[in-house]
């Protein structure tokens, strides 16, 4: 990860230097003595949109530098700024100084915070298992410093939180990314350990635990596996034991073939992400400890894979699930809803929480409704609905707000069960929520996160590279800003 400093004045070394400058300023206001002539011409090409930059080359302190005048656009639009700075000079410079005091003073310390929180995401790379990788396309770019002036230790305070969140979402990144080999239920939870040494505590459930439990659901879509399933539970109690527990559940798929119902293979390799949404937990769960959350927050983890062995469930089967109720399982690729529902009523029954919001990559059907710039919020709840929506326009994690009701809730009824796992064609993704419901106790306030086009991006973003965009970390974490921490 990038180091960010803050300092209260610009060093005059070779570095290149940046200059913030909102939509429609002059350009020659902001700019270091002796180039304004040279900052003007280049007026001509910048228009002071977000993420736009012009450069420029002049001498600067008794040396020539290299100058990038970066638009913030109308808003101070930091996040843009940030992210196409890195983007620009990630595998080019080996450091930077961005001039902050472009800004006015009161807003110029979460300016600097913002800026640098998108500068470590834009960042993020994996790397590891490139071994012949050019010279060329290596990261170069280690250290970025920001010139706040007398706003020091202001910007480090506003940084503090924002640098933690990044971390998470790094963390999220990473198991995402991971490859089906490599990360599967039982190293995903000893890559989590790791977050003990921040205060949170671990609990894993094993197969014969949660077989003992009833979870006949979760069970039946590991059972065509080699790889053993497992339930993480991750605790973390900043109110010393003062607040009631809210809980974030997770769908931990850590490879989805599609079971006997079995996947097209174009494509399938993607399914390595279809865990997104335990990731995204857990990425939650390490940025709340990291900045010490004044929260009762518990994260679990339903993690199994779905494969097609002579063991595997078959199309047909009915399961018991741990809450008693029974599903025909019509279509064993339609499975994170039963890896959710016995995931949802454990932690009910272990932890009463009164809020519960689950996150998965869920259904297809979700990207043919809202793409990849939504992710999709089913809630029994609206004030529930109303706080994630909000939260994620906050930070950039759009949610758009499906409908439910009892006519899709009929869709999902079976001639031999208590319900089957899928419904018709139409409205896949709220028959699948409708499903989840069931399992959802009387007065419990639950959202349900349908992030299936949100964890993998195939074009660059503001935040992220191409491929695992931790989406649902900084939502869930300003979510708890906003409602748990007031």
């Amino acid at each position: 990860m990038l180091t960010i400093t803050f300092r209260a004045d610009r060093p005059s070394d070779a570095r290149p230097l940046v200059l913030p400058v909102a939509k429609d300023e002059a350009i020659d206001a902001h700019v270091p003595a002796g180039i304004a002539d040279v900052a003007k011409a280049a007026a001509a090409r910048f228009t002071g949109d977000a993420g736009a930059i012009v450069d420029l080359h002049a001498p600067v302190d008794g040396i020539v530098r290299h100058i990038l005048i970066v638009g913030t656009g109308s808003d101070l639009a930091a996040d843009k700024a940030g992210g196409a700075l890195v983007a620009k000079l990630l595998t080019t410079e080996t450091g930077l100084v961005v001039d902050a005091t472009t800004i006015e003073p009161g807003q110029r310390p979460l300016f600097a915070a913002r800026l640098a929180q998108a500068a470590m995401l834009r960042s993020w790379r994996y790397d590891i298992y490139r071994t012949k990788l050019p010279e060329k396309q290596k990261p170069t770019l280690t250290e970025i410093e920001i010139v706040v002036g007398d706003a020091v230790e202001v910007a480090e305070a506003a940084f503090a939180p924002l640098k933690a969140v990044a971390e998470g979402a790094a963390f999220t990144r990473m198991l995402v990314t991971e490859p089906a080999n490599i990360l599967y239920p039982e190293s995903f939870v000893e890559r989590c350990r790791q977050l003990t040494d921040l205060g949170i505590e671990i609990e894993v459930l094993d197969g014969p635990a949660m077989a003992k439990l009833g979870m006949g659901a979760l069970l039946g879509v590991a059972q065509g596996s080699a790889r053993p399933p497992r339930l993480l539970v991750m605790k973390w109690d900043g109110t010393g034991g003062k607040a009631d527990p809210v809980a974030f559940v997770g769908k931990g798929v850590t490879f989805d073939t599609g079971g006997i119902s079995l996947k097209p293979g174009p494509g399938m390799e993607d399914m390595k992400w279809d865990m997104g949404g335990a990731g995204a937990v857990a990425g939650a769960m390490k940025a709340l400890a990291l900045r010490k959350a004044r929260a009762h927050v518990i994260g679990v983890c339903g993690l199994v894979e779905n494969m097609p062995d002579g063991n595997a469930q078959r199309p047909g089967d009915v399961v018991t699930t741990a809450s008693g109720q029974t599903v025909e399982v019509l279509n064993t690729d339609a499975e994170g809803r039963l890896v959710l529902c016995d995931a949802i009523w454990w932690v009910q029954q272990a932890y009463h929480p009164k809020t519960v919001i689950d996150l998965a990559t869920l259904t297809g059907a979700m990207i043919v409704s809202l793409g990849h710039e939504h992710g999709g919020i089913f809630a029994n709840d609206d004030d529930l609905a109303d706080q994630l929506v909000s939260a994620g326009k906050a930070v950039g994690e759009k949610l758009w707000r499906m409908p439910m009701g009892e006519a899709y809730d009929k869709l999902i009824d079976s001639p031999i069960a208590d319900m089957k796992n899928i419904g018709p064609r139409e409205a896949g993704s709220i028959t699948a929520a409708q499903f989840i419901a069931r399992f959802v106790n009387e007065g419990v306030k639950w959202a349900h996160l349908d992030i299936a086009g949100m964890v993998w991006a195939s074009k660059p973003g503001t935040f992220w590279d191409k491929g695992a965009t931790s989406y649902g970390v900084r939502l869930l974490d300003q979510y708890v800003k906003d409602v748990l921490e007031k």
